[in-house]
């Protein structure tokens, strides 16, 4: 039996990745996006400094989200349930669930995201650059929820939580 491949591999190589800021302390290199993996996946990796504010509360209704845990320790809010994974750990966020994440307290958090099936986040990533230099209204983030699937939502939890890693 021959298998046949409809697409061919996408090679990722560090000196082709885009790497962009989207809030103090934050950088995400931009990996894979839906358009180079015939809309399989999506992938980008996140370095946080301690501190960074990370992802506030937002669902996605098209695909599930996998954080995977380079390194560090990072806060996890799934629905009402909050995790702090450590590096070699992941989780597996699916479509319409509330989630959020941040390093953990005083630390850092390294972490490779993943989107399943693909979708249009580098140019989402992009306008969160643009809006975090100044050079575009933030409102436009609001106004890209259809577009790019990322719909925010206030978590009281999330916010609890947040304050007690402020307090600390």
């Amino acid at each position: 039996m021959t298998t046949s491949h409809a697409s061919a591999p996408t090679l990722i190589r560090a000196t082709g990745a885009d790497e962009l800021s989207d809030a103090p302390g934050s950088v995400i290199t931009l990996l894979a996006d839906s358009d180079t993996t015939g809309s399989a996946l999506t992938t980008n990796r996140a370095a946080l400094q301690p501190g960074a504010a990370g992802a506030p509360p937002h669902f996605h209704t098209r695909a599930t989200e996998l954080l995977y845990v380079l390194g560090g320790r990072l806060q996890v809010l799934a629905g009402e349930d909050l995790h702090t994974l450590e590096a070699g750990e992941a989780i597996s966020l699916p479509p319409e669930l509330p989630h959020a994440f941040a390093p953990a307290e005083d630390c850092a958090a390294e972490l490779l995201v993943v989107f399943s099936p693909g979708m249009d986040r580098f140019d989402y990533y992009r306008l969160l650059h643009r809006v975090h230099r100044g050079e575009a209204d933030p409102a436009e983030i609001a106004r890209s929820a259809e577009r790019f699937d990322n719909h925010y939502v206030d978590s009281p939890v999330w916010r609890e939580a947040r304050a007690r890693v402020g307090r600390s």
